[in-house]
């Protein structure tokens, strides 16, 4: 008994300095994401458990919430206009999301290449994605139109008597806002696919090659497979984004003709900042995110599967 003494004394000051140590680490932790945590927890996490509130109230920002329970979400399913937002949305998503990707691969094999100038036509490609929406919506809007645009020009040019009114025709308004919107994102999403291609090894193409493989064996077989969870990312991004589209709908076409271009971003921004119906508003914010919640579950399912 007298032996083991000293050495539990001993051991004392090693367990303090111990616990000191691993107190300090903790803290020095908590320091660098307790920044991050506060930004998400006031700018994110507050207005996401704000707006699920406000969905089930009947609030017009002067007067009192009054709490209506599922009443929005029933009036989300008999408002006509809702309704159309909603197949304009998936009308969008559908459309945007391939050609974006076709588009966005296609540039990204060409210019994964070591051609002459090539840091100037990535940069060249980027640069739409950087470039004011204003700007963008106010050019292509010029160049959409029907009577003195220039693709129009080009049109009746090659023989077509009768070129689309593009912006002004309930038909072509939407593929003309997913061309803009195609053309503005895919330099984005051309440095994920470069990105994703420059970890693809060097050893596998050429193996594909000694076995005889042509270019089109070599993408489908080895590309592809390589590029699997990049796509993935990509396809979970684009689609969310285009879930999300508001700005360049808003800027070139408010929405319209009639109805035509009405997403529904633009829904509840009319319902909410137009007609200040703020607990409508935000039921069909609410019923947007379950969209998107629901399409990126189904996609993860479908990724796990293919990976199976």
């Amino acid at each position: 008994m007298t032996t083991a003494a000293p050495e539990v004394r001993a051991a004392d000051p090693v367990k303090r300095r111990r616990s000191k140590l691993a107190l300090r680490n903790t803290l020095l932790g908590w320091s660098f994401i307790l920044p991050n945590f506060l930004g998400f927890a006031i700018l994110t996490l507050v207005p996401v458990v704000t707006l699920f509130y406000m969905s089930l109230t009947n609030w017009n920002v002067f007067g009192k919430a009054d709490f209506i329970g599922l009443a929005n979400f029933q009036r989300l399913l008999g408002d006509g206009s809702f309704q159309v937002s909603f197949w304009n949305t998936i009308y969008y998503a559908a459309l945007h999301i391939p050609l974006t990707i076709v588009a966005s691969l296609g540039l990204a094999l060409l210019l994964n290449n070591k051609l002459r100038g090539v840091a100037f036509f990535r940069t060249a490609a980027f640069f739409p994605y950087i470039t004011s929406i204003v700007a963008i919506a106010v050019v292509w809007n010029l160049l959409f139109s029907p009577d003195y645009g220039p693709i129009n020009q080009i049109l009746r040019a090659i023989g077509l008597e009768n070129p689309p009114g593009w912006l002004t025709s309930n038909e072509w308004a939407m593929p003309a806002v997913v061309i803009v919107s195609t053309w503005r994102d895919m330099g984005y999403y051309m440095i994920l696919f470069l990105a994703g291609l420059q970890t693809v090894p060097r050893e596998l193409y050429e193996a594909a090659r000694v076995d005889g493989a042509n270019a089109w064996q070599r993408f489908r077989n080895v590309t592809i497979p390589c590029l699997r969870p990049t796509m993935f990312f990509v396809t979970v991004m684009l689609t969310i984004n285009s879930f999300k589209i508001f700005d360049l709908i808003l800027v070139m076409t408010d929405g319209g003709p009639g109805q035509s271009t009405l997403v529904i971003s633009q829904f509840i921004y009319r319902k909410g900042f137009e007609e200040s119906q703020f607990g409508y508003a935000s039921a069909a914010a609410v019923a947007l995110f379950f969209l998107c919640i629901v399409v990126t579950i189904i996609q993860f399912f479908w990724n796990k599967r293919r990976s199976s």
